[in-house]
């Protein structure tokens, strides 16, 4: 297994590279230990209903990107204070998820630290009964990727009030994270642990040697990067079905609105509340039947409808915005 210490910091990329690599895996390579980190960011697992795992109006104001794995799992936060392990390997009788038989070589390059990390649960590392490393895997066609991410020295605030959603607002089938008691290396070891220092223990314990990108992958990763990964079809359009729960009282009124959403448009959508209408609402739910829910797209086809016919006395502009989660 060769190594390779990735110099991007763009979630999108990383993730795309991760796939570029996965998919160019053939039987009797050597194989691929990736370190990687990203700039503040959230990943969600493939499995999850986005909107459900952040607080979307705290990442929208602050930028933070939220990028979609191809794995399941939970959603994480990202910083420059994780760092991400990803081994791809080609195993052809591999037919099962085994997360033990590539925690236990993390583990013990971690023992170089002077830690006591233990393989616990389902695909957790751990200190002292504490998590500082959550992982993932997916098998295709005899392709493994198993990945991770380990707390060095994270911003806890930062991973708290991003990841802390209005539970209230969402019914999903998406898959929810459980949120663990974490810590990190630096606090366990009660002084400060260098990135750099983590990922030469992971090089010379779990792999043989330094590679370099197979030509044409990083052209490959460039295009899902562009394609697939920067995209809100993929990070938040690929949710599973879900229905989203609105209401707010306005001056005129209050309004309850409920989006039951699939492969990222309004499937249907009901409207209550102690308003007054000129039309039927259910003639509103109706005119936003098959519309995408990416808040611009809405907001864009709800300044196109008669608002003031439905809520009798709204401002337009401001119910708009409430509709479309702006």
């Amino acid at each position: 297994m060769l190594h390779l210490r990735f110099a991007s910091t763009d979630p999108a990329m990383n993730l795309a590279l991760e796939e570029a690599l996965f998919n160019a895996l053939e039987e009797g390579q050597p194989g691929w230990l990736l370190l990687w980190q990203n700039a503040p960011s959230i990943i969600v697992g493939r499995h999850q209903n986005t909107a459900e795992e952040i607080d979307c109006a705290r990442v929208e104001a602050k930028g933070i990107p939220v990028v979609r794995r191809m794995t399941g799992g939970g959603a994480v936060y990202h910083d420059l204070g994780n760092l991400n392990f990803s081994f791809l390997a080609f195993r052809k009788q591999a037919g099962r998820i085994d997360f033990s038989a590539w925690l236990k070589p993390v583990a013990q390059a971690l023992s170089g630290l002077g830690a006591e990390v233990a393989v616990t649960g389902r695909n957790d590392l751990e200190i002292a009964g504490r998590k500082i490393s959550g992982s993932a895997q997916r098998l295709q066609n005899g392709r493994v990727l198993h990945h991770g991410t380990l707390l060095v020295h994270p911003d806890f605030d930062a991973m708290s009030a991003f990841l802390h959603p209005d539970q209230a607002k969402y019914a999903s089938k998406g898959v929810a994270s459980v949120r663990a008691r974490v810590t990190c290396l630096a606090d366990q070891l009660g002084r400060a642990v260098a990135v750099d220092e983590v990922c030469r223990l992971l090089a010379e314990a779990c792999a043989d040697g330094e590679g370099a990108l197979p030509e044409g992958v990083l052209a490959e990763a460039r295009r899902l990067a562009s394609e697939k990964y920067q995209s809100w079809d993929w990070n938040f359009g690929a949710s599973p079905k879900y229905t989203e729960r609105r209401s707010r009282r306005f001056a005129w009124g209050r309004v309850e609105v409920f989006y039951d959403v699939a492969k990222g448009r309004i499937a249907s959508a009901r409207v209550m509340g102690d308003f007054f209408a000129a039309r039927d609402p259910e003639e509103f739910g109706e005119a936003l039947k098959g519309q995408p829910r990416r808040p611009e797209d809405l907001l864009r086809h709800l300044k196109t409808l008669p608002l003031g016919q439905w809520f009798a006395g709204c401002s337009e502009a401001e119910l708009a915005a409430f509709l479309a989660e702006l």
